[in-house]
């Protein structure tokens, strides 16, 4: 069931303790400089930021794994698991198997949730002043005068609140990032690679440091950063997404004095596994969050070669290289008619600098935690969705802007036509080849701090003595044609 409406409890953090919770006393919290009049209209109910607002529509399949709506349905599906993984494995001494047909409507919980539950677990939490009890209360409303009553009490059993948050949000992640960001990202680097083979022979005047270099092809180019690119995904394909169930602190202290002959190791280990997820036998009373960090880390790094690829791109715009169709309804500027802005890849670049930052912080926060636990976790994984939201917005903002581009062949001729020094480097490196003297010394002289043109360049090779097959190909090359193996590097991209 698709999630809906948001919890009004008070937040509560990831173990429970309330945290900044008091009521507010500190008389200048609200000055009377900023307070609403009392006839003022409130803006209280509208969208704090642009994920929840404008862009709303571009993001909204990660409020599915990312919101706080999310985050209690897999905390009521983690309990519901262990609930059954407890009963199955025979782990409670005394403790009987469900019937297929109570599990069956355990499930149902998790998979009938929704708005109204949202509301009903916020409504419980204002009691409890603790979220995870909350789910625990809830799950016990749903089974009172079933056949279920008798295995209460087994609900939560043994663990602290932190075994079930640390499995809900390995579930949340590993459901964005693989049902969400990644089929959005692998369908940009398809469309990016696909503009690469298109323009593979286009040639193109290389810029090195900002000024004319050998020249390349516009597919090439493009091609390079559809290839950094594709290493990321990768990456963040083979990323692991751990978690752990092992009490307050990491010890199995309440499991073995409850139920002292039983494996606890192994139940652990094959109810995360279970899940789908990695087991971590050795933590604090957190499960460490090293695997979050990698996986920020290679987030952010996908960002910064997409945010180069819209830089590079924008500055093929602004030289001319790619055209912006037209007719797609756009104001370019709201007082001059000609333009057509470059907006959606500059919308990309602000995106994936929010993105980045909030996944540095993240990377960085949650490798610490102050012995055996502090709440800076619990904390900082609340931004969790905002930063993947954002780089997801970028994708799609990177998308719409690369639609939106024609390459412009004649540009990029008249540039190539414009720089006949750019062969200097060919020309000084066959008069090395022929063990002519001073080649680097002659071609900068002849070049450097001064554009040339074809005869100017032709001229100089005449008088150079070289064989006569050698100066013919020399004669015949133009910078258009030095491109080297630039669209053969293109089928690389495989």
């Amino acid at each position: 069931m698709p999630l809906g409406g948001t919890s009004t409890a008070p937040q509560a953090d990831g173990d429970g303790a309330r945290g900044n919770m008091e009521p507010v006393t500190d008389p200048t919290f609200v000055t009377p400089a900023s307070a609403p009049s009392a006839s003022a209209p409130s803006l209280g109910d509208v969208p704090l930021g642009p994920l929840d607002g404008r862009y709303r529509a571009t993001v909204a399949p990660l409020a599915e794994h990312l919101s706080e709506a999310a985050l209690n349905r897999e905390r009521v599906r983690v309990e519901v698991e262990w609930l059954i993984h407890l009963t199955s494995t025979g782990a409670v001494p005394g403790g009987r198997p469900l019937a297929d047909d109570e599990i069956s409507r355990l499930r149902a919980v998790v998979s009938g949730f929704g708005a109204a539950d949202v509301a009903e677990l916020a409504e419980i939490e204002r009691v409890t002043l603790h979220d995870v009890k909350a789910v625990e209360y809830y799950l016990k409303r749903r089974i009172e005068g079933t056949s279920l009553a008798d295995v209460a009490e087994l609900i939560h059993l043994f663990c602290t609140s932190e075994d079930i948050n640390n499995l809900a949000y390995a579930l949340m992640v590993r459901g964005a990032v693989e049902q969400v960001w990644l089929p959005a990202a692998r369908t940009l680097v398809a469309e990016v690679a696909d503009l690469a083979r298109a323009h593979r022979a286009l040639p193109m005047l290389a810029r090195t440091h900002g000024q004319p270099a050998t020249p390349t092809t516009l597919g090439k180019e493009i091609a390079v950063l559809a290839h950094r690119l594709g290493r990321q995904i990768a990456r963040i394909e083979r990323g692991e997404y751990l978690g752990k169930i092992n009490g307050a602190t990491g010890t199995f202290s309440a499991h073995v004095a409850g139920a002292p002959g039983t494996d606890w190791l192994a139940v652990s280990r094959s109810f995360v596994e279970g899940l789908g997820l990695v087991w971590n036998p050795l933590t604090t009373q957190i499960e460490s969050h090293d695997w979050q960090a990698e996986l920020y880390s290679d987030l952010a790094r996908f960002n910064r070669v997409l945010h180069n690829l819209c830089t590079d791109v924008w500055t093929y715009v602004s030289l001319g290289y790619f055209t912006q169709v037209r007719g797609q309804g756009t104001v370019g500027s709201s007082t001059m008619p000609h333009k057509v802005n470059p907006i959606r890849f500059e919308n990309a670049e602000a995106n994936l600098e929010v993105s980045c930052s909030l996944l540095d912080t993240l990377g960085s926060t949650l490798v610490t935690s102050r012995m055996q636990r502090d709440l800076t976790d619990s904390s900082m994984q609340r931004n969790i969705g905002p930063a993947v939201g954002h780089s997801l917005l970028a994708i799609d903002n990177v998308r719409r802007g690369l639609a939106g581009l024609d390459a412009d062949p004649a540009a990029l001729a008249a540039d190539l036509d414009a720089t006949w020094e750019v062969l200097g480097e060919a020309v000084q490196s066959v008069m090395r080849v022929h063990g002519l003297e001073q080649p680097y010394e002659r071609l900068k002289e002849l070049t450097r701090g001064r554009r040339i043109d074809a005869a100017v360049l032709r001229e100089f090779i005449h008088g150079l003595g070289l064989p006569d097959d050698v100066e013919q190909r020399l004669l015949d090359l133009t910078p258009a044609g030095y491109t080297g193996l630039a669209d053969r590097l293109v089928d690389e991209l495989g």
